[in-house]
């Protein structure tokens, strides 16, 4: 059988979503206001290096309670940026967790670093400090420690910290997912040397494209503003070289909008990932990615963990009878960046048993900022019906 022939084999009824439901729908939180920002940048003349930029990095600045946000032209970039001033080159180990966006590894690649590859946690699946630290130790001069909040969950900022500071090294985030999410009630963005926010349109907060780097350290964040204009100070006279990593006008007048209103976004993402928590109380070998208690996550993504045995299915052939059911997925993040062809020459791809085992056992399904809890609902109905149905599927699904 096919997978096209798992409703009238084993799933009997109507699809949850005949009409199908995205993984993700961008909705414009203040479509008026968004339209007047973006008439007045272009009645301004100026659609780079303007006052918008500005607003923005300072509005992200106050909702972070930190002294420095520099606005750039997307995380990517950003991160690129803080590595290079950091001083990473010569291709000296970056360490780095192995269930991440490939972008942190290209990132460092592209500074001048090697990625080294560590485990995740099993609880939440972000970087395993006591894993990161024996790597380390074993590392031949590693040039900096990165760490990546997952889906927005805040990693081990405490040992982190203090695994970097024993060792000499720099500790920067791809908080990529991060903005809006809090340690222990402090706003992710606060640690390590520097944090970098993504707002491409599948994040919480959107500028269409474009990145936020967060830092408490001014030297920092005023090398980041001339390493964004291609390391020039304003003379031509390049100081290093840098990126055209600019945000535009345009780009910051949508984060601007986005911006607002962003912690009420957060705690109804939160609300319904807790609903479908409840509807899905007890099903076995099913947990989802969640933050400790006393954080907050801004779950741009709801994640799903499956045992394989005790759910009676793969997160491959769950996924297809989702699909089934007319319910978009993604297997974030698999193949993990430490598998991924790219990263094949650095010979670490069986290092990481952990990290391999979840990155095989995920599935993310679709979550909105104004997503109702109705439609939580179904989609957590839909996967509880499908788990009744595993053996049957599973025999259709054998080859998924």
């Amino acid at each position: 059988m096919t997978t096209d022939q798992l409703r009238p084999a084993v799933l009997d009824g109507a699809p949850a979503f005949p009409d199908g439901l995205p993984l993700t729908r961008v909705r414009v939180p203040d479509r008026e206001r968004l339209l007047g920002r973006l008439a007045e940048v272009l009645d301004s003349g100026m659609l780079t290096n303007g006052p918008t930029v500005r607003q923005l990095e300072d509005e992200a600045a106050e909702l972070l309670g930190v002294p420095h946000v520099v606005a750039v032209s997307n995380c990517t970039a950003g991160l690129m940026l803080v590595l290079q001033a950091t001083g990473v080159g010569g291709r000296r180990p970056v360490l780095m967790p192995g269930f991440t966006f490939s972008a942190t590894a290209h990132a460092a690649h592209w500074a001048g670093g090697a990625p080294l590859f560590a485990e995740a946690r099993e609880q939440d699946i972000t970087l395993d400090p006591a894993d990161a630290e024996a790597r380390l130790k074993a590392a031949d001069a590693p040039a900096a420690l990165m760490a990546t909040h997952v889906y927005g969950t805040p990693c081990q900022t405490e040992e982190l910290q203090r695994i970097a500071d024993a060792a000499g090294l720099p500790l920067v985030y791809d908080a990529a997912h991060g903005l809006g999410s809090a340690r222990r009630g402090v706003p992710i963005g606060n640690f390590g040397l520097a944090e970098v926010f993504s707002m491409s349109p599948t994040k919480v907060a959107v500028a269409g494209e474009g990145g936020l780097v967060a830092t408490r350290d001014a030297a920092l964040a005023a090398t980041l503003r001339t390493a964004r204009d291609y390391g020039n100070p304003g003379d031509y006279d390049t100081l290093f070289p840098g990126l055209n990593a600019r945000m535009s006008e345009l780009h910051a007048a949508v984060g601007l909008t986005w911006l607002a209103g962003l912690p009420e976004r957060v705690a109804h993402r939160g609300a319904l990932v807790a609903e479908f928590a409840r509807a899905t109380a007890g099903l076995p070998g099913l947990r989802l990615a969640l933050p400790e208690d006393g954080d907050t996550s801004t779950f741009k993504d709801l994640t799903l963990i499956l045992d394989a045995d005790d759910f009676g299915l793969s997160s491959r052939q769950l996924a297809a009878a989702l699909k089934a059911e007319g319910i978009d997925t993604r297997r974030y993040f698999h193949p993990p960046v430490h598998r991924q062809r790219a990263y094949a020459h650095l010979g670490q791809a069986a290092q990481l048993p952990r990290t391999d085992r979840l990155a095989d056992s995920v599935l993310t399904v679709p979550l909105w900022s104004h997503m109702n809890a109705a439609t939580v609902r179904r989609v957590a109905d839909a996967v509880v019906r499908v788990q009744s149905f595993a053996p049957e599927a599973r025999t259709v699904l054998r080859d998924v």
